[in-house]
């Protein structure tokens, strides 16, 4: 359709498409038309906005505005229309910064002083204006281009705020687990020495490849980061000068007054003096940790912008309030950085939008995940995981999907995801959580169970085998209500009496109950009914009851313990 927009004093007519697929917050290539120039346009949908969510949205903008910097992402224009806001950014094509690092073929000590140097100065800027960032991290440090000693940009200024000089206070828990000082995590009054200590978190990586604080469980994370738990571990901080060391040291202090400033940490002498004073040996292993340390984050943040569009930006198909107002991850593979040019889609004054890649195109490049397959176990191991820590998200996934797999490259299912063709995030009252993947690991063990009561009705004792642990243990009839270790005891039954038998038996399995223990363990219980013929010649049947407990070692399930009531297992003798 044709549309026509005042947008200052001119009346502009342009063609324009609408997006196949809307959101709250989306980012995408756009062109001035007066100039050519391009830039990156972050669209934010302020239909359903919230009073806060707006002061917010004016807070960022603001700040922005104020913010003029060669390692800055700069803020070009703020437009408002009914609907929508649209903040123009610079279009930066150089991807992460970390990513960069990983493609290179050479990377020293120095080379880390000199990206910590460009953050430090676009931190000492911002300090300077009197803004905090508060969510410094990896993701939101891009290039400017790809050209080789392209300048370092911080971007993404949604949980930015305005302080007052060194002023201290509250001013909210905001920022990302890895990254949070202590100060924030004991909700004491905070400032500017909240980015100095992501800064040191950040240095920290550059030099090995790993983050100075980690563990799974978010309470104990925040109970290392409160106490300043963390150290320089041989071997590999062993190449590490003691000058980058006493730099990490004075950001990482829990005491926010007695931390170094942005000022101060860019005149120490392995910042200032890297020439002479930083390490140039080139840190092949730090780069190896840093493409692992890329990968999992890259698959996390993936996974979790999943669920965001899934539940917060299809403005085409649901109406919901944003939690959060702003993504670099999704920036940056949305256009913000991306390679090649698509068609216009879309228009808005004299800022015409082009399509971008899909915003979770990248997602497991660097994991190694290539196959559908392998790609889709991933993907609902971290849905799982995720629906499993959440009261109000649940995974349902339909049919079709697997119908489609075997000719879907792991960038179709991608898009297939984000599209929300087949899965879906919704509220528990509605589906309940993972229920795919419980299912089908239950019917995996319910698959194993029987395989292995086939093992003994055939008498055959090298499957029985490859199916239990070594050191099986058991409650059995034959037992005597003893417990019963090892194969040996029954390998005297399938020797003198099952493999013998040629007369046919057939077992049902009824009424299965499978408990799952974690990933790689799981209990079934059930009634085993047994049909075979006597010594006469005439049908008979028994029963039992069993309980088998399986644990699956280096991705095979097998039978560590089982416990039998009733009719003996061997009903023959």
């Amino acid at each position: 359709m044709y549309a026509c927009i005042l947008h200052g004093l001119f009346f502009i007519l342009f063609f324009c498409l609408s997006l196949s697929r809307g959101a709250f917050s989306i980012v995408r290539r756009c062109v001035k038309k007066s100039t050519g120039q391009e830039y990156a346009a972050k669209i934010i949908n302020t239909k359903k906005l919230s009073a806060r969510d707006h002061q917010k949205l004016e807070r960022e903008a603001r700040i922005c505005r104020l913010l003029k910097h060669p390692n800055i992402v700069r803020l070009h224009d703020s437009i408002s229309e009914e609907g929508f806001h649209y903040l123009v950014f610079d279009l930066v094509t150089g991807g992460e910064l970390f990513e960069d690092i990983v493609a290179r073929e050479f990377y020293s000590e120095a080379d880390a002083s000199h990206c910590i140097n460009q953050i430090l100065e676009s931190v000492s800027h911002i300090h300077q204006h009197d803004i905090v960032h508060r969510d410094l991290k990896p993701e939101n440090l891009l290039l400017a281009s790809k050209m080789k000693g392209a300048a370092v940009k911080l971007a993404d200024f949604g949980l930015a705020i305005e302080v007052q000089g060194d002023q201290q206070a509250w001013f909210g828990f905001a920022g990302t687990p890895g990254y949070l000082s202590p100060e924030v995590l004991r909700k004491d009054p905070y400032g500017k020495p909240v980015d100095i200590w992501a800064c040191g978190v950040i240095l920290y990586i550059l030099l090995v490849g790993y983050p100075p604080f980690w563990d799974e469980d978010q309470h104990k994370l925040y109970q290392q980061i409160k106490a300043g738990a963390y150290d320089f571990p041989s071997p590999e901080w062993d190449t590490v000068t003691p000058e980058a060391k006493n730099l990490i040291n004075q950001m990482l202090t829990i005491n926010p007054a007695k931390r170094i400033t942005a000022d101060q940490a860019i005149k120490h002498p392995w910042v200032c003096q890297r020439s002479t004073v930083a390490s140039m040996m080139h840190r092949q292993e730090t780069v190896e940790c840093l493409r692992k340390f890329n990968a999992r984050r890259k698959l996390k943040g993936a996974i979790l912008t999943t669920m965001l569009v899934s539940r917060n930006f299809s403005v085409g198909r649901q109406h919901t309030s944003p939690a959060a107002t702003t993504s670099t991850a999704a920036m940056a593979q949305e256009g913000m950085f991306a390679g090649g040019r698509a068609q216009p889609t879309w228009c808005s004054g004299y800022y015409c939008v082009l399509c971008g890649s899909s915003c979770l195109s990248l997602l497991l490049s660097d994991c190694g995940i290539k196959s559908s397959v392998q790609m889709l176990r991933c993907l609902f191991f971290f849905f799982s995981s995720f629906c499993a820590s959440r009261s109000d998200f649940s995974l349902r996934v339909t049919d079709s999907w697997f119908r489609m797999m075997p000719g879907f490259s792991a960038m179709m299912v991608l898009e297939h995801v984000v599209n929300g063709c087949t899965v879906h995030v919704e509220p528990k009252s509605l589906y309940r959580r993972s229920v795919f993947v419980s299912s089908a690991r239950k019917q995996e063990i319910i698959k194993m169970t029987e395989q292995l009561i086939e093992a003994i009705n055939n008498g055959d004792f090298d499957a029985y085998t490859r199916i239990c642990d070594p050191g099986l243990t058991s409650f059995e009839p034959e037992a005597l209500g003893n417990l019963v270790e090892g194969m040996d005891f029954h390998k005297f039954y399938f020797e003198n009496l099952l493999s013998k038998n040629s007369k046919p038996v057939h077992t049902t399995i009824l009424n299965p109950h499978v408990h799952l223990i974690g990933e790689d363990a799981a209990c079934i219980a059930y009634i085993r009914l047994t049909q075979y013929m006597d010594g006469q010649g005439q049908p008979r049947s028994c029963q039992s009851e069993e309980t088998r407990v399986w644990h699956r070692r280096d991705a095979k399930w097998l039978n560590v313990h089982f416990h039998c009531s009733g009719a003996p297992a061997a009903p023959l003798q």
